[in-house]
Formats: C-alpha cells, sequence, structure tokens
C-alpha cells in the first residue's frame, strides 16, 4: 500500500473523518503545508509519549496534576463527575464552576464488559471523603443514566448530597455537542437526586 493511501486511512481514525475527508487532509498537507505537517506529527508523538491521566481526577494532562487539580482555589467539597476529558473543557467553557472533577473515561455498561472496576470507581469513592456534593454530568444516555444512579447510590452511602444536570440536556445527548449557553442554563439547574 502507497504512503499516500496509509496516510488517507490512518486519519479515518478521527472521529468524523471519513474517506474524502482523509483524502482532502492528506493532499493538503502534502501539497499546501509540509511544515505543518511536520509540526502535527512531532506534536502528536510527544503528546502520545508524554500525556497521561492527572493522578487525582483522571483528566488528560503531562504533569502529575492537571492544572485543575494544582490549583489550591478550586473547591475540593464538590466534584463533578465526567465521562470524558472533553466535558470538563465544556463545562469550564460554560460555566464559572470551581470545583473539582473526576472522569470515568466511559459509562457503565455491563454488555460491554465495563464495571465499576474498570472506571475506576475506587479512586471517586476514596475522593468522595471530603466531599459535600457529587454533581453527575453524565449524558443522558441510557448507560449515562445508569452510571448517574449507581454513583448516586454510593454518594447516599456516604451521606453526601447529589445533584444532576437538568433542563437543556436532550435525552440521549453527550455533554461534547451542546452549545455553551444550554449546558451552562443546564449546570446553572442541576438538581438533587
Amino acid at each position: 500500500m502507497s504512503l499516500i493511501n496509509q496516510l488517507v486511512q490512518s486519519l479515518q481514525i478521527l472521529p468524523g473523518v471519513g474517506p474524502k475527508s482523509a483524502q482532502r487532509l492528506t493532499f493538503y498537507l502534502l501539497q499546501k503545508d509540509q511544515s505543518g505537517g511536520k509540526k502535527l506529527a512531532e506534536t502528536l508523538l510527544e503528546a502520545l509519549d508524554k500525556v497521561r491521566e492527572c493522578q487525582k481526577c483522571r483528566t488528560l494532562t503531562e504533569h502529575d496534576l492537571c492544572h485543575i487539580c494544582a490549583n489550591d482555589q478550586r473547591h475540593s467539597k464538590q466534584i463533578c463527575v465526567v465521562e470524558s476529558p472533553t466535558d470538563i473543557v465544556q463545562i469550564e467553557q460554560a460555566t464559572d464552576y470551581q470545583g473539582s472533577y473526576f472522569v470515568l473515561h466511559g459509562k457503565l455498561s455491563p454488555i460491554d464488559g465495563i464495571g465499576p472496576k474498570e472506571l475506576r470507581l475506587d479512586l471517586l469513592v476514596s475522593m468522595m471523603a471530603d466531599c459535600e456534593e457529587l454533581i453527575l454530568a453524565t449524558g443522558s444516555t441510557i448507560e449515562g443514566e445508569t452510571t448517574a444512579r449507581y454513583l448516586s447510590h454510593l454518594a447516599e452511602k456516604g451521606g453526601i448530597k447529589t445533584t444532576r444536570l437538568a433542563h437543556g440536556v436532550p435525552l440521549g445527548g453527550e455533554l461534547a455537542y451542546i452549545d455553551n449557553s444550554t449546558l451552562a442554563h443546564a449546570f446553572a439547574s442541576r438538581v438533587i437526586l
């Protein structure tokens, strides 16, 4: 297989990039921006080598603690649980939330073999020792709702107030695809479970 075809196939691993988009990107990088392509390749290799999970919240960072966990001005008594690091970016851009986070890197799905152990809920439980409010910001898919219910029960055992994002998050929606004003309204209108 030619290098051009290999590059086209490699670009298709990106979400939303099909064969035609991958082909356009390939020819753009090879014809019009080779220096940009080299910089992209170098940065990608470095990121793949250095980026890892934050030791506390599990978001992606190149340090032991992410910039949010390292910020002593953040409230550790509030923990917002999200499915993905991209959800943190959305919440940070759309709201004035100043608490901490925990990234699940997925959601409970017994059919897919994803249970509490795979989501590292043991780490969340240890974080909850000093927590007063657990904010559940999982998606409104069936798996997201199941995960929220499970986490709500965990918090209830520890006497921790649990809230859930409300109004504006469509059923079946993912946080990464919701506009900032809708997410800000939903975050401000969260309800106790």
